[in-house]
């Protein structure tokens, strides 16, 4: 998908008010949120005669933004290892094998906390903190995008 065709998509999306659009193709995953629409009234007619209008609220953002300042808020005074580079993610060198880290281990700067394959490379990624490990954000085998959050390190 090339920059042109992201554009067009981004104003598809803006004219006809769409509220979220998400594409994955080839491996690249796009997501283009629309701005929030206004309240719709809604006319319902009983036996032919006008009853009052039902007014639907618009979709509401709030509950993101909680959940964001909430993640913030959890997430202060921890390291975030983040992922530097797209890819897919994967917890162990193989099926068979054991996690390179699990939830509560002590890791030291240097340590494999994980590998993100992008085409068809396995990137060994590296603590780049001492700390224990108190969150692991994304599941094995999951696609992960740069700068996502891979890991939670308490220092």
């Amino acid at each position: 998908m090339n920059f042109k065709e992201i554009l067009t998509l981004i104003d598809i999306v803006a004219e006809r008010g769409i509220a979220e659009l998400e594409i994955e193709q080839a491996g690249t995953r796009l997501r283009i949120q629309g701005k929030p629409t206004p309240p719709q009234v809604i006319h319902s007619y009983l036996n032919g005669q006008r009853e009052m209008p039902l007014s639907l609220p618009a979709p509401s953002t709030a509950p993101v933004l909680s959940a964001r300042v909430e993640e913030e808020q959890t997430d202060a005074g921890l390291h975030i290892v983040t992922s530097p580079i797209v890819g897919t993610f994967y917890r162990s060198a193989n099926p068979e094998s054991e996690p390179f880290v699990t939830i509560g281990d002590h890791v030291s700067k240097g340590k494999v906390l994980c590998i993100v394959e992008a085409m068809k490379l396995m990137n060994e990624i590296e603590s780049d903190v001492d700390g224990e490990i108190v969150k692991i954000f994304p599941q094995n085998g999951q696609p992960i995008e740069y700068g996502e959050k891979l890991f939670a390190v308490r220092g």
